[in-house]
């Protein structure tokens, strides 16, 4: 059999797994809703404060720097999951601290109450889905397979149709009923993400963490072992950094300095999610083949390239062939991101699912500054070097990792 028809029978096993278990089928639904409805948000949130509360434009840009405490709080919920084994009853609550964030922003009558509400609510409700892969892994790892990791695979890219899907509806929502309904429409799908785990429970044993002694003090040893978790998510961040550069400057430089028709610009943005769902199923495949670091490792490759495209290719082909190659760096890290954190911390998979998932807080804060300052010094298109240069970086501390061995095929 070639590598392709491998991939297939392999993804149609584990699809059949999926299917057949109340927990996979579960969580894959529960994903795809939670990135239907913070997709569907996301691109909203700055228009309404400024429409509906009144914010100034650099104020209201501000908004996405309260994400930087969902590190923190994913932190504190997966140590405690990993010392309490309650994965999905730490998942129900933070769904629930998602309903309650986005309903209380649907509700704000003041500039500072979002912001409120997203650094002290919003920021644990990012930690649900890291309690659903704990929760998986804990399952997968009472039977171990060949299609374990395609299991997880498959939940992961729900999330990413999620965000597919999110973006589309978030738009057509705010035009035909208002911001603050659509908001609502981000609670209710946050609410949901509960139902169809209904009152399952996973067992997980009930151990302390590697980052603490049995008297509960944290043990310089013993986080010496985060150090691999927390350099690969490092990495990760430096790549995840150019989608923030991108979104907030392709599509004025695809429309101000391009020309680029309406249509064009949308088929551009709009290919990259898609290549990456064709990809995600050939990643864990080919990640067991020549070793998943040493995959992700040509993927941060293809993010170099890609940038260098945007940054050197003034045309829609070479913003079609950018996000193609983007298209190739998500398939890949989307599909093994979640499975390398958690055998990096195989002992706290929970507090690295948690450490890995709310990294993309980091990286937008990094991208946004970097883009604003790189466009101030450099300006468009030549803004696009900068996340060419980190994914470059990524590149080489990829390469490090892989040559050390630290990480299982």
């Amino acid at each position: 059999m070639d590598a392709s028809a491998i991939a297939r029978s392999g993804h149609t096993h584990a699809l059949s797994r999926v299917l057949a278990s109340p927990l996979y089928r579960g969580a894959t639904i529960a994903m795809f809703l939670s990135g239907v409805g913070t997709s569907a948000a996301a691109p909203q949130i700055v228009l309404f404060l400024v429409r509906e509360l009144g914010a100034p434009l650099p104020l209201a840009g501000l908004f996405y720097l309260t994400s930087l405490a969902a590190p923190v709080a994913g932190y504190l919920v997966g140590s405690f999951s990993d010392r309490s084994g309650i994965r999905l009853g730490l998942f129900r609550l933070c769904a629930v601290a998602g309903f309650l964030g986005w309903a209380g922003i649907a509700l704000s009558t003041r500039v500072w109450m979002p912001f409120a509400v997203s650094a002290m609510v919003l920021a644990f409700s990012g930690a649900a889905a890291s309690q659903i892969f704990a929760a998986v892994h804990d399952d997968l790892s009472r039977a171990p397979a060949r299609t374990n990791e395609s299991v997880v695979a498959i939940v992961r890219m729900a999330l990413t149709a999620g965000w597919v899907v999110g973006p589309v509806a978030g738009a057509w929502l705010a035009a035909g009923v208002g911001l603050r309904t659509m908001f609502w429409g981000t609670a209710l799908c946050f609410l949901l993400q509960i139902v169809p785990l209904g009152t399952l429970s996973v067992a997980a044993p009930i151990t302390k963490t590697d980052a603490e002694e049995p008297n509960g003090k944290a043990n310089p040893t013993r986080l010496r072992a985060m150090l691999p978790l927390l350099a690969f998510t490092g990495l990760f961040i430096l790549v995840y950094a150019g989608e923030s550069v991108k979104y907030g400057f392709l599509p004025l430089y695809m429309d101000e300095y391009l020309r680029l028709d309406a249509t064009v610009r949308g088929a551009v943005i709009g290919i990259q999610p898609l290549v990456e769902l064709m990809i995600m199923p050939f990643s864990v495949i080919l990640g067991r083949r020549i070793g998943m670091l040493r995959l992700m490792c040509v993927a941060a490759g293809l993010g170099v390239a890609a940038n260098v495209c945007f940054a050197a290719w003034p045309s829609a082909a070479g913003m079609f062939a950018g996000q193609i190659l983007m298209g190739g760096v998500w398939g890949v890290f989307a599909a093994l991101g979640i499975i390398v954190a958690q055998r990096l911390l195989p002992t706290a998979v929970a507090t690295a699912s948690a450490v890995f998932m709310s990294s993309s807080a980091v990286s937008s804060a990094l991208g946004g500054v970097t883009g604003g300052l790189g466009v101030a010094v450099a300006g468009l298109p030549h803004v696009f070097w900068f996340p060419a240069v980190f994914s470059a970086l990524a590149v080489l501390g990829l390469a490090a990792m892989a040559r050390s061995g630290r990480v299982l095929s």
